[in-house]
């Protein structure tokens, strides 16, 4: 069976190799908002659990690189929420964890840099990070509600795949 891919083609800008796709989003940031059911966000959510246990990854398209990204992101997300209790306490785990330093493609830290560009110039780099920090911001909201759903009660069958890693690898260092 092979991995899923991105569907969402309809993007008119990027930033090196890397599509910037509408987002349906209340933070702000570079990527254009869409009114569309469907963003990458919401595709990559859908996706994550067939997708998290591929070693390899075929890239067919600037969106899957975003994909990718998102993939790895939302590990590090149930990383954090599998300490937290509440949904209140996990809206402010995925801000802190969306807000702090992280490595972009290019950076001697980012675990994909055979994959992605690294950005030509620093207004790309600085483009480039905010949009991942936007990503990031939206992606904490909503994995925070698929995992605490309507009861408010973690769910195991989020929190289960923590330990997984995509494609072997993380955005965090070894051992955090």
């Amino acid at each position: 069976m092979p991995a899923y891919h991105s569907s969402m083609l309809d993007y008119t800008q990027q930033v090196s190799n890397m599509a910037i796709l509408p987002l349906r989003t209340q933070f702000r940031g570079p990527a254009p908002t869409t009114d569309k059911e469907i963003d990458i966000i919401d595709e990559a959510i859908y996706y994550f659990k067939a997708n998290v246990f591929f070693r390899t990854y075929e890239i067919k398209s600037e969106a899957d690189r975003v994909l990718i990204y998102i993939i790895l992101y939302i590990t590090e997300c149930l990383k954090k929420l599998q300490k937290c209790l509440t949904k209140n306490d996990g809206l402010k785990e995925m801000y802190t964890l969306a807000i702090s330093k992280f490595d972009i493609p290019g950076d001697t830290g980012f675990p994909l840099n055979s994959v992605y560009a690294k950005p030509a110039t620093t207004t790309e780099a600085d483009l480039m990070r905010q949009y991942l920090q936007q990503i990031r911001q939206e992606t904490g909201v909503r994995i925070c509600d698929k995992v605490y759903g309507e009861d408010g009660k973690p769910s195991k069958w989020w929190l289960c795949f923590a330990k997984k890693k995509f494609m072997d690898k993380s955005l965090s260092a070894p051992g955090q």
